[in-house]
C-alpha cells in the first residue's frame, strides 16, 4: 500500500491517502466476493449444504467486515497524508464500524443457529406437536430478548469509541439514580412487556400456533415478538396484542395440551322425535365425514334441553384441530337435517295453537279447524270429530 501511495505523490496531500484507502477497500471487496462465492463450490464442501447456507446468509456481513479490515490496512499505509485530528477521527470511525459489524454478525449467526435447531426439532418430533411448539415459543421469545440486549450493548460499545459519547455515558452513570427514574417511568410499558415476554417463554400460557379465543374471535398465535403478539384470525385479520395482556386477563387456549377438539351441534326438534332413530342416522352418516377423528368414545347424541315448544338435541364428535372441528360440525348438521327432512319430516318443529271460547261453557269455533277438538275443563270427554260437511262448507 505504501508503494501504491508513492505512485500518486504528485497529487495534493490528502488525495493519495484517500486513493490508497479506497483501493484497499476495493481489493478487500473483490477478495470477499471470491471467498463467499468460491468456498461453497469446493469439492469437499459441496456435500455439506450447511456451509453454503451459512455463507449465503452471512455474505453481506462477511464482505462488510473484510472491507473494513482492508480500509484499516490502507489507513495504516496512508496515515502520513492526514492530519492527526483527521487520522484520529478515521481510526475511531473504522473501529466503530468494526465493533458494530462484529456484533450484528454474532446476532445473525445466533439466529441462524436457532433456526437450524428448530428445524431439526421439527423433523425429530414430527408427531409431538406440543413439544415442538413449546421449544419454538421459548427459543423465539428468548432469542428476541437476547438480540435486543446484545444489540443495545453492541451499539453502546461502538459509540463509546468517540470521546464525546464516552463522556456522556460517564455523566449518565454518575447520575444513575435520577436517570434510571426518568427512563423507568417513560419506558414502563415497554419494559413491562419485555419482562412479560420472559415470563411467557418460561411459563408458556401461549405457544406458537396456539388457537385462542380473543374478543369472541378464533385466532392463531402467528408471531411472538419481544413486546407484542401477532394473532391471525380465520378470515386473515390480525390482532396485535401486548404481551402483558396474557398475564393480566383471562383467555381461552383451545390447543394448550392438544390440538384435538370436540365439536357440538345443536338441533331443535319436535317432542315426537325418536332419539334411537336419530342415533342410527348419526352412526350411519359420521363415517362419511372426512374431518371426523374416528374416536367413537367422544361421539354422542343426547337431549340437552327442552322448552314449551321444542327439545334441544346435542350431537358431539371429535376432530383433529379447530379447522376440522368447524367443518365437521357443518357437515354433521347438513347430513342430519337432510335425513330428517327426507325420512321423518314430522319431527320438524311446528307451532301448536289451541282455540278456546270466551266463556266456561263456550266451545271453540269453528270445530273443523281445531285438531284435536278442544274441550273446556269439566266438560267430559272430547266429542268425536264430525263426519258430515264442515259448517263452513256452503250448502249445495
Amino acid at each position: 500500500m505504501s508503494s501504491v501511495r508513492a505512485w500518486f505523490d504528485w497529487l495534493p496531500s490528502p488525495l493519495p491517502s484517500v486513493i490508497v484507502i479506497v483501493f484497499s477497500a476495493l481489493i478487500a471487496l473483490l477478495f470477499s466476493r471470491i471467498v463467499t462465492d468460491a468456498i461453497p463450490r469446493l469439492p469437499g464442501l459441496r456435500r455439506l449444504p450447511v456451509i453454503g447456507a451459512v455463507i449465503a446468509q452471512m455474505r453481506v456481513y462477511i464482505r462488510f467486515l473484510l472491507i473494513i479490515l482492508g480500509a484499516s490496512a490502507g489507513l495504516t499505509a496512508a496515515s502520513s497524508g492526514f492530519s492527526p485530528d483527521v487520522l484520529n477521527m478515521l481510526v475511531k470511525m473504522l473501529a466503530c464500524a468494526f465493533i458494530m459489524t462484529v456484533g450484528f454478525t454474532i446476532i445473525r449467526a445466533f439466529r441462524l443457529a436457532t433456526n437450524r435447531y428448530l428445524a431439526r426439532v421439527a423433523r425429530t418430533d414430527a408427531n409431538n406437536d406440543i413439544t415442538e411448539r413449546a421449544l419454538e415459543t421459548q427459543i423465539r421469545v428468548l432469542r428476541r430478548v437476547m438480540e435486543i440486549a446484545f444489540g443495545v450493548l453492541t451499539v453502546a460499545s461502538a459509540l463509546t469509541v468517540f470521546d464525546s459519547v464516552h463522556r456522556l455515558g460517564v455523566s449518565l452513570f454518575a447520575s444513575a439514580g435520577a436517570a434510571s427514574l426518568v427512563v423507568g417511568l417513560s419506558a414502563r410499558p415497554a419494559i413491562g412487556n419485555l419482562i412479560a415476554g420472559i415470563q411467557i417463554a418460561i411459563t408458556q400460557p401461549i405457544r406458537m400456533e396456539d388457537m385462542l379465543v380473543i374478543n369472541g374471535d378464533w385466532a392463531w398465535v402467528e408471531e411472538i415478538n419481544a413486546t407484542y403478539v401477532v394473532m391471525r384470525t380465520w378470515d386473515k385479520r390480525r390482532y396485535i396484542v401486548p404481551l402483558s395482556y396474557f398475564l393480566e386477563n383471562p383467555f381461552q387456549n383451545w390447543t394448550h395440551n392438544s390440538r384435538a377438539l370436540i365439536g357440538s351441534v345443536f338441533l331443535w326438534l319436535d317432542y315426537r322425535t325418536p332419539m334411537e332413530r336419530l342415533r342410527v342416522f348419526l352412526n350411519e352418516e359420521i363415517v362419511h365425514c372426512p374431518n371426523w377423528d374416528g374416536n367413537r368414545a367422544t361421539l354422542a347424541c343426547q337431549v340437552a334441553d327442552s322448552n314449551a315448544q321444542v327439545i334441544s338435541i346435542r350431537i358431539i364428535a371429535g376432530a383433529a384441530n379447530a379447522d376440522h372441528m368447524w367443518n365437521l360440525c357443518c357437515d354433521i348438521r347438513e347430513r342430519m337435517l337432510r335425513r330428517i327432512r327426507d325420512e321423518i319430516p314430522e319431527i320438524i318443529p311446528r307451532d301448536r295453537v289451541t282455540i278456546v271460547g270466551d266463556g266456561r261453557d263456550g266451545s271453540a269455533w269453528p270445530d273443523a279447524m281445531v285438531s284435536p277438538p278442544n274441550v273446556p275443563p269439566g266438560h267430559g270427554r272430547a266429542p268425536m270429530p264430525q263426519t258430515g260437511p264442515s259448517p263452513l262448507t256452503p250448502p249445495t
